[in-house]
């Protein structure tokens, strides 16, 4: 039991480690030896847990994935209604403080990579169509009179605006503000709120 545990710490260390550098150096200064330093223990230690550098990616896009994941799972779980739960998901997605706009930072230099790298180009899909099926089914459940095909094109426009904004905010934050962006979504939501439906059908 104890050394279930002790391996629990050293690898909730090496991720800690691993968030920091990525944060202060971005993709390109994430490697072994800086996570090993950052965690205070040796290259040794980090290659018993993470094979070579390319799982330490790989680690590094889950542990974004997760920390994005579990606030859009609170975010949901806070609202009362299927339409405050699809904007409170796309708020907490945008960037409006500087620590959202550091995780904006790390998720465009993933998806740099990814152009490369097919294990991190199937990673980014395989998250990115997860945020749009959450979308999508909020968007159904707040306009159950809409088609399936609506649906799915507005949960798609929603995706695309809020990673546009992170992106955007994440080198220009003073044009991409919070204030901006909050009412950029709030735009994008308007058709959700008409008795009309979609803008276009």
């Amino acid at each position: 039991m104890a050394r279930r545990r002790d391996l629990a710490d050293q690898q909730q260390r090496l991720s800690a480690a691993t968030w920091s550098v990525l944060a202060e150096r971005g993709l390109p200064g994430l490697t072994l030896r800086a996570v090993a330093e950052r965690a205070g223990c040796t290259t040794g230690m980090v290659l018993h847990t993470f094979a070579d550098k390319q799982a330490l990616l790989v680690h590094a896009r889950e542990l974004l994935h997760r920390r994005t994941g579990e606030r859009a799972d609170a975010a949901e779980a806070a609202a009362d209604t299927p339409l405050a739960a699809l904007r409170a998901v796309l708020l907490q997605a945008a960037s409006p403080t500087e620590e959202k706009r550091e995780e904006a930072r790390v998720w465009v230099g993933f998806l740099a990579a990814a152009l490369a790298d097919p294990v991190l180009a199937d990673l980014h899909r395989g998250y990115n169509r997860r945020f749009v099926d959450r979308v999508c089914g909020l968007v159904a459940a707040a306009r159950p009179d809409w088609r399936p095909i609506d649906c799915a094109t507005t949960s798609t426009t929603l995706v695309a605006l809020v990673e546009g904004l992170n992106a955007l905010a994440s080198v220009d934050p003073h044009t991409y503000p919070d204030q901006a962006q909050r009412r950029a979504i709030d735009t994008a939501l308007a058709p959700l709120r008409s008795p009309n439906g979609p803008l276009a059908s």
